[in-house]
């Protein structure tokens, strides 16, 4: 298996627990659409999460947004070995468009950021925080929602 294989597969174990664990999630059918190093996109079906006009229900595009800025951040952790609750801590989000149809949302870190200082912070103060910048994409390509997200990381207690 390869370290892209191994990613993968990583991913797929978080969107197992994610389903497990968070009931929304399974109600939502959320189910891992791509991820690498630095990205990960999950995809819902628009039937378990339409509104009264037949479009996806805003509640259903947050919710799939915040959860893949949560996983992504999660997942990081986990590749790394590092026990931690992820917690989110703010967020701001944009309604720009509706969608008829199935979609998807695709979490990475802005351009300004990189791993490198979370990390850093959460091995010297056991805590830290990063921002995620989620999109979902309208049937143009541009974006019909936004998240913009900041996540925390604290270190789990040992034995905790």
């Amino acid at each position: 298996m390869n370290t892209t294989d191994d990613a993968t597969a990583q991913a797929r174990a978080l969107i197992r627990f994610i389903r497990d664990e968070i009931p929304l999630a399974h109600a939502m059918d959320l189910q891992l659409a791509g991820c690498d190093d630095d990205s990960l996109a999950l995809y819902a079906p628009l039937a378990p999460n339409i509104n009264d006009k037949g479009c996806a229900f805003g509640g259903s595009l947050v919710s799939l947004m915040t959860l893949n800025g949560w996983a992504l951040v999660e997942l990081a952790l986990r590749r790394r070995g590092l026990d931690c609750d992820v917690f989110v801590a703010e967020s701001n989000v944009r309604y720009l468009a509706p969608l008829w149809q199935d979609f998807r949302s695709e979490a990475r870190l802005p351009a300004d950021k990189d791993w490198a200082l979370f990390f850093h912070t959460l091995d010297t103060r056991g805590k830290a925080r990063i921002e995620i910048a989620c999109t979902i994409p309208g049937d143009d390509g541009a974006p019909a929602a936004t998240l913009a997200a900041r996540f925390v990381a604290k270190r789990r207690s040992p034995g905790a």
